[in-house]
């Protein structure tokens, strides 16, 4: 019987990570050509293309999409394995490939992070950010930090903390407009619209004590689908907005910002670390994990 291509598996895993046969072959040590034949003889083996190439740059076909976390597992197994084989004494190295939202990222993850690589000299982390729903297995990533209320799906996800909604204004601006009592006065009022959601410009209310729902149905002045490029014109006293607390926390606690209509309750979702349903991860992914589990554990906008 003959066995399985295991190093043209492990080549095209590294291949599809790093997205470039040339960074491939840098990494392990071989020539792009080798990494170039290893792939090739894995594609002729399947009968079927791993990648779409062109002069500029490489992509997974479908096909390569379906396979690669298969092709991660061998590669997590036979770390594993070596481990074991040293007597479980191993330093974690290699890539880290991470998605993480746009502002959240620049201003939560990206400060924590210079403690991990001082911990871990030989690990490397390429981060990707945007607030697009990224294919986690399909592009190559290796974790994903995700802020939404999460439905069951075929991936893990690690709950690490809270993240509530609120409305927020300027002192200046509701001293201006009013401090309404009920969602429905603030119809008259344009507001701060985040368009990156299956449902730009309604929020969905519930008064604390009642129960009662209002869907508020906001009137723009400002669209984006970024919420920090409200946050001048919000500091300016121009309108009010819905942001997640770890934006608006320090405005809040400073008195700059203040919460809109605190009796209702405009919902909490939560920060994740999402990963591939695969248990079996390289060493350099757990202690991330573990790292920014303890991390984001108690932060300081939900204290």
């Amino acid at each position: 019987m003959k066995l399985p291509d295991f190093e043209a598996w492990a080549i095209f895993a590294k291949v599809a990570e790093l997205g470039s046969f040339a960074r491939a072959a840098e990494a392990i040590q071989l020539s792009k050509p080798t990494v170039s034949k290893a792939v090739s003889r894995l594609e002729q083996s399947l009968g079927s293309a791993l990648f779409n190439r062109n002069s500029r740059h490489i992509s997974l076909t479908d096909l390569g999409r379906s396979l690669l976390g298969h092709a991660n597992k061998i590669i997590a197994e036979a770390e594993m394995a070596e481990t074991e084989a040293r007597g479980g004494i191993q330093r974690p190295s290699g890539l880290i490939k991470i998605a993480a939202p746009t502002t959240f990222g620049l201003w939560h993850l990206s400060p924590i992070l210079p403690d991990f690589l001082a911990q871990y000299p030989e690990i490397d982390i390429s981060i990707d950010f945007s607030d697009a729903l990224v294919d986690l297995v399909g592009e190559g990533y290796d974790i994903a930090l995700r802020i939404a209320s999460l439905a069951d799906s075929a991936l893990r996800a690690r709950r690490l903390c809270p993240v509530r909604l609120l409305l927020v204004a300027t002192s200046d601006y509701l001293d201006r407009i009013g401090r309404p009592q009920h969602p429905k006065a603030l119809e008259k009022q344009k507001s701060f619209v985040y368009t990156n959601s299956r449902a730009s410009g309604m929020i969905r209310l519930r008064h604390k004590e009642s129960g009662k729902e209002y869907v508020l149905s906001q009137s723009s002045r400002f669209r984006a689908d970024n919420a920090e490029a409200f946050l001048p014109a919000l500091e300016a006293g121009l309108g009010f907005g819905i942001f997640p607390d770890f934006m608006v926390w320090e405005g809040l606690k400073s008195g700059k910002l203040e919460q809109m209509l605190p009796e209702w309750d405009a919902g909490s979702i939560a920060l994740y670390l999402v990963t591939s349903a695969n248990p079996l991860r390289p060493m350099r992914v757990n202690v991330l994990l573990d790292y920014l589990t303890k991390a984001f554990k108690n932060p300081p906008w939900t204290k």
